[in-house]
């Protein structure tokens, strides 16, 4: 048409041309007629062609479209142009529009050029891939018609549109699930474990598919393949690790990552492997808590079918812990006492105190927490003091100690000396030792000629394993002349080789006794300490006269820890069970597999020490399975655990009383009550674990020391005195010595108390004016020790006394004075009446001539020794009679010296003793409150007046 239309315009110009050259032309009216027709036709037909649309526009007939999500533009291919034949003609030959088919196509097409067709296909809104990845239409075109208003105009063919939509990487991938779990059998290699899977919401192949998984855990035995299947590099084992922790994360193939990585478990299933399974490495055992079961969820894996026998046995080794054990922790000379040996042992290694000082210079082995052990490396030695070594020993005495000790070193070693009693000077000679060596504990015993004149047993040896085990042990060296017996742990043993040797001869020579080494003070240029021990010592003590049955023994080495069976009664027709004495060791058997798991679980740790050794004890369990008609089928391997027993509460030690005393020289002679208000608290709080409330533990003490700071006592005129009565009924005794005294033994607080407060400071001659006492007091042989209470005493001498006469017995708060009434003038001096003042000097006067005479007459004659508990028996036969003399104010000075002069005869003929107990305390507090009005003492039979 378009064609068409062209060649109408060419016609209508040629005629135009014609017009202009018709004069030139040769045809006349003929031709002229013909050439108007046609003008006129032609004419008719330009006017017709320009009011008739005469043709459709035209449009490709199918389109091929891209647009990118989230965008409006799409690109066709080919372009979006639509013709008309009827162009030029206005209207007729113009593009108005498209029109896109389907309401549910986000699309519109718009036009950009009438006259050209050209056109533009859009979106009318965003377009999201993952939720239509593609479009299919229809589109038309149109002309303007006619005229302006779009009569009669013409569509064009139908063309179809297929849009796909371009994706844009906006998600990340997402796993299936957070957590994966899987398991393989250990020492296995899989191809493949589990497969984790990741998607992406993503629509196009690109973007929405997974290329690669990784693992992002460091350092594992683990890979990952594109395919999201994990599998194990190396072989696994069960017993090293049984549960892996792995990070996957995914990434899609336009390489964007994962949000969140994915967990993977790998679990390691052993292999069936006999053994016990359900038990913890480590049990962790609250001290005060009682029994507590070891293995409460334990069984045994035994991988067969039925089993014909089973014998488990538990062993508990508790070497970490004190003596090889928690024992109990007093002194060993208390504990012979608390196992019912009779009294009289000597404690050769005390805990270090202000009497037993000896052991200060050891090394203390094992710390603070632990039993009081010493030890020896070969240089150090202690020498005891002459009145501490036990000097009633006949043919029959114990020596008892803990001793740790390994190999000597070198191929021969020389003896090592446990304990020696030799000469201390002029000669070299051994009486009686205990010592090691190679690793054979031999025991000298050399009597004298006072007892035989012929050769007797000297040295009795025993060769045993324990000696040189690097173990504690508990030896008993029980002499009963000429049998000696040993021994250990409460075995006996009898020596395996005896040699006679001389007596000694007699002499005058003194005798040191040594722990660690041997004196040797004679034969040498220089005294020194010879054959040194090198080893660990513990409760060594000597006693005159037998340990009573092996009950004591068993009881002084008896542990205070170990393992214990809860219900046994419910066993012993199933299982037959075994448990040693010192409850180290538990051995079960039985036929039934699941009433042995019943009865092991029953198996529980206990220690009874109130304040137990803290750290870790080591538990063993070997099994031994037999299957029918088999003796032994399968092996089931040991297993090792650990108790921890932990730190327990510390009991705290406070002692409080009067810190000064004041009280006049001649007061001293009858004895001054040091303690009176002592007040000795402990406090250990224990967590009740079924009530959850705090409570209060009873517990007791060992030692107290009574120390005298600066200047010793003066023998024979200053002691520190304590009535044996004090100590009846009660498990105490005490020494006595020039620089204090020690109160020991394993009891009450309250009876501490009860005895310290009746020890008295006794002077018959007071020189210094101020004399100082330290108490202290420990309990579990110096475990724990008290704060240090301090005690001034203020001596007043001659005016002093005068002046503070009525106070002497300070402090008022456990003493009633009476005081003389006075008159105080503004000069602080006193004021009283002239007679009155001469009869108060004068009876004064006469009370002092009094005390020095009975001081006199009691002087005692060995005070040079050391005091022990034993009183003087001419004061238990006191007639206990008194002397009452009554002092008037109102008679005259020789009336007063007179009366006097009596008293002294009759104290002379008087011979008993002055008794330094509480009651003659009391005494002289009366006397001196009664000043004022008359003087009153106790003390004869017979009566005088001042």
């Amino acid at each position: 048409m378009f064609f068409k239309h062209l060649t109408k315009s060419s016609h209508c110009v040629s005629v135009r041309e014609i017009r202009k050259n018709r004069k030139d032309r040769r045809s006349f009216t003929t031709m002229k007629r013909i050439l108007v027709l046609m003008l006129l036709a032609l004419g008719l037909s330009c006017v017709r062609a320009h009011r008739v649309n005469k043709h459709k526009p035209w449009i490709e007939s199918s389109y091929h479209g891209v647009i990118t999500e989230n965008s409006d533009v799409v690109l066709l291919d080919p372009p979006l142009v639509a013709l008309d034949k009827d162009a030029p003609v206005p209207y007729a030959g113009e593009i108005c529009g498209f029109h896109v088919h389907g309401l549910s196509a986000p699309f519109e097409a718009v036009v950009l050029n009438r006259t050209s067709g050209e056109g533009r296909l859009r979106a009318r809104g965003p377009i999201d891939c993952e939720r239509q990845r593609e479009f299919t239409f229809i589109i038309q075109a149109r002309d303007c018609g006619t005229g302006p208003e779009g009569h009669g105009e013409k569509r064009s063919h139908k063309a179809v549109v297929h849009v796909e939509v371009g994706d844009v990487n906006e998600f990340s991938p997402v796993f299936g699930q957070l957590e994966y779990h899987g398991s393989v059998t250990e020492g296995k290699v899989y191809d493949s474990i589990l497969q984790v899977q990741a998607s992406d919401q993503d629509c196009s192949p690109q973007y929405s598919q997974i290329c690669n998984y990784q693992i992002t855990s460091q350092d594992t035995a683990f890979a990952i393949d594109r395919n999201g299947n994990i599998r194990n590099t190396a072989s696994l084992n069960f017993d090293k690790k049984s549960h892996y922790k792995i990070h996957v994360t995914a990434f899609d193939c336009g390489q964007k990552r994962a949000a969140q990585d994915a967990v993977v478990h790998i679990h390691v299933q052993p292999i069936c492997k006999p053994g016990w399974q359900g038990w913890s490495k480590l049990i962790d055992y609250e001290p005060g808590t009682g029994s507590k079961l070891l293995f409460p969820k334990m069984h045994l894996e035994t991988c067969v079918g039925w089993v014909s026998w089973i014998r488990t046995t538990v062993e508990l080794e508790t070497s970490g812990a004190g003596r090889g054990c928690d024992r109990q922790s007093h002194s060993e000379r208390a504990l012979q006492k608390l196992c019912g040996a009779s009294s009289g042992s000597t404690d050769l290694l005390p805990a270090p105190s202000g009497v037993f000082n000896w052991t200060a210079t050891l090394v203390a082995d094992g710390g603070r927490d632990s039993d009081l052990s010493y030890r020896f490396d070969g240089r150090q030695a202690a020498k005891i003091p002459d009145w501490v070594v036990p000097q009633n020993l006949t043919d029959q005495f114990t020596i008892t100690t803990w001793m740790k000790h390994g190999p000597s070193p070198g191929q021969r070693a020389e003896k090592e000396t446990l304990l020696c009693n030799s000469d201390k000077t002029e000669m070299n000679r051994h009486h009686y030792s205990l010592y090691v060596h190679n690793c054979r504990l031999v025991f000298l015993l050399r009597t004298d000629y006072t007892q035989t004149d012929s050769f007797r047993p000297a040295e009795f040896h025993w060769k045993l394993e324990q000696i040189c085990d690097k173990e504690w042990h508990y030896y008993v060296i029980s002499v009963d002349f000429p049998v000696v017996t040993l021994y250990v742990d409460g075995v006996t043993y009898d020596p395996y080789l005896v040699t006679d040797d001389w007596p000694i001869h007699s002499s005058q020579i003194d005798l040191q006794l040594t722990v660690g080494a041997c004196w040797q003070g004679g034969e040498v240029s220089k005294a020194k300490f010879t054959q040194y021990f090198r080893g660990s010592l513990s409760g060594l003590t000597i006693r005159s006269g037998k340990i009573a049955s092996q009950k004591i023994i068993s009881c002084l080495q008896t542990c205070k820890e170990g393992l214990d069976i809860t219900s046994p009664e419910s066993l012993r027709q199933r299982i037959k069970f075994h448990l040693n004495p010192a409850q180290s060791l538990v051995v079960m058997e039985g036929e039934d597999l699941e009433q042995m798991n019943a009865a092991l679980r029953k198996v529980s740790y206990i220690n009874s020490r109130q304040f137990p050794t803290k750290g870790a004890r080591h538990l063993r369990i070997s099994t031994a399975v037999q299957c029918f008609g088999e003796d032994v089928c399968i092996s089931v391997p040991d297993i090792e655990a650990v108790v921890m027993v932990m730190q327990p509460s510390e009991p705290r030690i406070i002692i409080t009383g009067a810190e000064h005393l004041t009280v006049p020289a001649s007061n001293l002679a009858l004895g001054l009550s040091l303690f009176r208000d002592l007040h000795i608290i402990s406090t250990v709080t224990n967590t009740d674990h079924r009530s959850g409330a705090l409570k209060e533990i009873a517990h007791n003490l060992d030692y107290c020391d009574i120390m005298v700071l600066g200047e010793e006592l003066r023998a024979g005129l200053e002691s520190l005195e304590l009535h044996h009565s004090a100590l009846l009924g009660k498990h105490l005794e005490y020494a006595n010595s020039s620089t204090g005294m020690s109160i020991y033994g394993v009891d009450s607080i309250s009876h501490y108390t009860e005895v310290i407060r009746q020890v008295h400071y006794q002077s018959r001659q007071a020189v210094d004016s101020v004399r100082t006492f330290r108490l202290t007091c420990s309990e579990l042989n110096g475990r724990y020790t008290s704060d240090q209470y301090m005690l001034q005493v203020n001596i007043l001498h001659g005016e002093e006394a005068f002046e503070h006469v009525n106070h002497a017995m300070a402090p008022p708060k456990y003493m009633q004075i009476i005081h003389p009434t006075v008159t105080e003038s503004n000069s602080y001096s006193l004021v009283v009446p002239a007679v009155a003042t001469a009869v108060i000097v004068v009876c004064i006067a006469a009370l002092l001539v009094v005390l020095l005479s009975v001081y006199y007459l009691n002087q005692p004659e060995n005070q040079e020794h050391i005091h022990t508990h034993t009183l003087p028996e001419k004061q238990a036969e006191c007639d206990r009679s008194f002397l009452s003399i009554t002092v008037n104010p109102l008679e005259s000075f020789q009336e007063l010296q007179s009366a006097e002069e009596v008293t002294e005869e009759e104290d002379e003929e008087d011979d008993c003793d002055i008794s330094t107990s509480e009651s003659d305390s009391d005494e002289e507090e009366t006397a001196m409150s009664s000043i004022h009005h008359q003087t009153r003492m106790q003390w004869g039979t017979s009566t005088s007046h001042c």
